[in-house]
């Protein structure tokens, strides 16, 4: 089978989709790649034999040079006789599924990443993203979610040929399980003192993300002890340094940027906190289950495909900073629970591995070449 990976831009491929591509070719089918490039393509890509295509995608989708992209995909899919076009991304996806909707023997696999309307989002979201979505899926052969609640909706209100649903897509478990650190020397680091209880967050620093919630839920706790480490960037940097100076935490709460140690920093950190308001179905989450972290997180979807309230973690409304702050509390109380959520993640983040979810689509892949040779 010959089959084109297609993403709005490099990064996705570069971050998530290469043991995917891999697992395809080693199946004996030839994949391409097609994305504008944000990002240098990791010479993984061309070593296994992958031809890269660049259309000049833009993440906004009303800038004219989508439609050049849309003209120059379409020309590609049908030079190229392509019998999967399997698309990731929101914009590349809309294209895709346009430019093939008259073309022949091909078959469109759409992977969503977490639809932009789900329960608790914003109303303006279900009537411009849904209705858009909807009408799509009647150009789409195989939808493929990553959480329960865009499966369920995907299967009773969507027209797609076939809706699969499939574990997130892909983490290596073994980077985080595996890392051994001197904890004293990598706080000593961070510059946190050895007997912190530490907090992390790992996110881009922005609205959504919703880092504001956890330091002010560390305020209403009477415990010096606590330290707040966020890794990421973003817009609000200044912002959160800001609250974080009005509310008494500035010596407590440190924002360390990007960071290519995420895994030493999970294994040097105690809880993990996740308020955001809206996911997919979350990486950092998922790398901090891993490194065997109790977990905070807002009860939104994904997370809750992740974390049983109770169990795990606690699940908390994202804009309760009570809820935060209790939860909090519970777990750096008590040095039993957190040994008991950490073995908890551990297990359960087993069937989200990247070899687990790398046969879901295998398996995805091979009815459709089934029905192809009928």
């Amino acid at each position: 089978m010959k089959i084109l990976f297609v993403t709005t831009i490099s990064n996705t491929v570069n971050a998530f989709l290469i043991p995917h591509i891999k697992m395809l070719m080693e199946h004996g089918h030839q994949v391409d790649v097609a994305f504008n490039i944000d990002q240098v393509v990791k010479p993984d890509i061309e070593k296994i034999g992958c031809k890269v295509h660049i259309i000049p995608f833009q993440r906004s989708p009303l800038r004219k040079e989508n439609y050049l992209a849309y003209k120059q995909l379409k020309k590609l899919i049908s030079d190229e006789n392509y019998d999967i076009v399997h698309t990731h991304t929101p914009v590349a996806s809309a294209i895709v599924r346009l430019a093939c909707r008259h073309l022949k023997n091909v078959e469109v696999f759409y992977t969503a990443h977490g639809f932009h309307f789900f329960k608790g989002a914003a109303i303006k979201n279900w009537l411009i993203y849904y209705p858009i979505e909807k009408w799509l899926s009647k150009y789409t052969d195989v939808l493929i979610t990553i959480n329960k609640e865009d499966y369920q909706r995907a299967k009773k209100s969507f027209k797609a040929g076939r809706v699969e649903y499939i574990p997130g897509i892909g983490l290596d478990t073994k980077k985080f399980t595996n890392v051994t650190i001197d904890k004293s020397a990598k706080r000593k680091e961070l510059g946190l003192p050895e007997d912190a209880l530490v907090l992390l967050s790992v996110g881009e620093l922005n609205k959504n993300k919703n880092h504001e919630i956890v330091i002010k839920a560390l305020a209403k706790l009477n415990n010096f002890k606590i330290y707040y480490v966020i890794c990421g960037q973003g817009p609000l940097e200044q912002y959160l340094i800001e609250v974080a100076n009005k509310v008494g935490l500035d010596n407590r709460v440190k924002l360390l940027g990007f960071r290519s140690d995420i895994a030493e920093i999970c294994k040097a950190a105690d809880i993990f906190a996740f308020p955001s308001s809206r996911e997919g179905l979350p990486v950092s989450l998922m790398e901090a289950m891993a490194a065997g972290l109790p977990v905070v997180c807002s009860n939104t979807r994904g997370n809750t495909d992740l974390i049983e309230d109770g169990k795990g973690g606690y699940l908390v409304e994202p804009d309760d900073v009570e809820g935060f702050a209790y939860s909090i509390k519970e777990i750096a109380n008590s040095a039993l629970l957190r040994e008991k959520m950490s073995i908890e993640n551990k297990s359960t983040i087993k069937k989200f591995d990247i070899s687990n979810v790398v046969l879901e689509i295998i398996k995805i892949f091979d009815i459709s070449i089934v029905k192809k040779s009928l």
